[in-house]
């Protein structure tokens, strides 16, 4: 039979499931919510090395025990950050206002085969918090480690109590099938991890989305910063799991007068600098024709991509690095590399890094993560004020700061862009994204006390006096208003 058929009619057997269940979970309170989600962050936390494990394999992409650490930190430090928040019922009361948090529905979870486990567990477990149903739409590079992941998530919660059903996922997963679910008339929000194509059909769908662009965050090492640390910090987030977290970064910025000093700190910690030959070599690896990522380079060693690029790099290399001096869409070092790739930047001071860093974000991965490394707090202020993204890292590594792993931001697998960068929101998605607040409002004044009170009106000869005392005439106001 069509395999686009059968996917497709799979979606609409698991959206009617998923659509039955949820509604029986969505009138349980929120103590059996939140026993069910510690089940099932338990559960699947026993399984964080075996699935890390299946990814790397499956997929190709990163390295397993880097993986092992980011289903740690959607599993378990998720749910340390989750259990307490109110979703169901009234989660806020104040004197005149009760606030009623409603789960939406149904949420279609797409899955991107960069970070196939982790995500899905992620995902899974803010429906279940947030008293949705969720069906599951797995990359088809990434399938076998995603149909696992749910399996032992709807196992757990079948035995915590939660309705048959409530968790889905297409094992059949086609484009078409993927498409049936975020356009079907069932779909309360599309949850959207992916390529730039998939995000702009879930905002096409009809239906309303929550999806993620492209990261091509720069790093600002400027002048005043710990050279050593902020290095460090840099290459450890680009080699963390290959690169393969939209927050890493994707290039460094300097200021000349520190130039020498930070090509030579990241020399010493296994950064090489390829010739310009080298460079033109790569680049032509790093794009396809059709101007988007080369999937052969994502998650992949330096070893890998240098005999992929036919080059030769020393042994003990971390990190590939490229000298540029032009950002644009036909330079592939100035784009999103999901790989230990770099771009390197050399400006004038901080106010031409400035300038270089919004021109990178604005060439791709406007409103995603920026990251700066400095002492200077007016810098960094400027920085956080005039950058198009929504994550301003300080002082930290872009991959885990962005998620939230070695920063105070909510921990999430899914980072909001903001209008800037096409997304309908700029936060780190958590369950209270994924529910309506519903308003018992008291009423507090009359419609008499809304009319403009006529005694606080100046009347035009005071207006046209030009010896006006305007500081008394202040106070007569403000004091018109006191007094209604």
């Amino acid at each position: 039979m069509d395999k686009d058929l059968l996917s497709i009619q799979q979606v609409r057997d698991l959206m009617a499931l998923s659509k039955g269940a949820q509604k029986k979970y969505a009138e349980f309170n929120q103590e059996k919510i939140d026993y069910i989600v510690k089940i099932v962050a338990k559960e699947v936390s026993s399984y964080n090395d075996k699935l890390a494990k299946q990814a790397a394999e499956e997929t190709g992409f990163g390295i397993w025990e880097d993986k092992v650490i980011k289903n740690k930190f959607a599993s378990e430090y998720l749910y340390e950050y989750i259990k307490d928040m109110k979703t169901i019922g009234v989660i806020k009361e104040t004197e005149n206002i009760l606030e009623i948090g409603v789960p939406v529905g149904v949420i279609a979870g797409i899955i991107p085969s960069t970070n196939p486990t982790s995500t899905t567990i992620y995902k899974i477990l803010l429906a279940l918090k947030s008293g949705n149903g969720i069906v599951v739409s797995p990359h088809p590079n990434a399938k076998n480690c995603i149909l696992e992941t749910v399996r032992i998530m709807q196992n757990a919660a079948s035995k915590a109590g939660a309705p048959e059903g409530l968790i889905g996922v297409i094992e059949i997963p086609t484009l078409q099938g993927t498409q049936a679910l975020m356009k079907h008339k069932d779909t309360a929000v599309i949850l959207a991890t992916g390529g730039e194509a998939m995000v702009r059909a879930a905002y096409s769908s009809g239906n309303p989305a929550i999806g993620v662009g492209p990261g091509n965050g720069p790093a600002f090492i400027e002048k005043s910063a710990n050279i050593k640390l902020a290095v460090k910090r840099i290459l450890d987030s680009k080699t963390f799991d290959n690169g393969v977290i939209c927050a890493s970064e994707q290039s460094i910025i300097v200021e000349e007068i520190k130039k020498i000093e930070v090509i030579e700190e990241l020399k010493k910690q296994g950064a090489y600098f390829l010739t310009r030959e080298q460079s033109e070599k790569l680049g032509k690896f790093i794009l396809r024709a059709n101007g988007t990522m080369n999937p052969q380079i994502v998650g992949k060693s330096v070893e890998y991509i240098a005999n992929l690029a036919n080059i030769e790099i020393p042994r003990g290399t971390r990190v590939i690095i490229s000298e540029e001096t032009t950002v644009s869409k036909i330079n592939p070092y100035s784009r999103e590399k999901l790989a230990p790739i770099l771009a390197f930047y050399v400006e004038k001071n901080w106010e031409d890094a400035c300038k270089r860093s919004i021109e990178i974000l604005n060439n791709e991965g406007a409103g995603h993560t920026l990251c700066i490394h400095s002492e200077d707090k007016a810098i960094i202020r400027e920085f956080g004020l005039k950058k198009p993204a929504s994550r301003i890292l300080v002082n930290t590594p872009g991959a885990l700061g962005g998620i939230g792993g070695t920063t105070n931001l909510a921990p999430a697998l899914t980072l909001g862009c903001g209008a800037v960068g096409g997304s309908s929101t700029s936060d780190n998605i958590t369950p209270l994204n994924l529910i309506n607040i519903r308003r018992l409002a008291w009423g507090v004044r009359e419609l008499e006390d809304l009319k403009p009170n006529k005694t606080s009106t100046l009347n035009n000869k005071e207006c046209s006096n030009t010896n006006i005392d305007i500081e008394n005439v202040i106070k007569k106001v403000v004091q018109d208003l006191l007094n209604r």
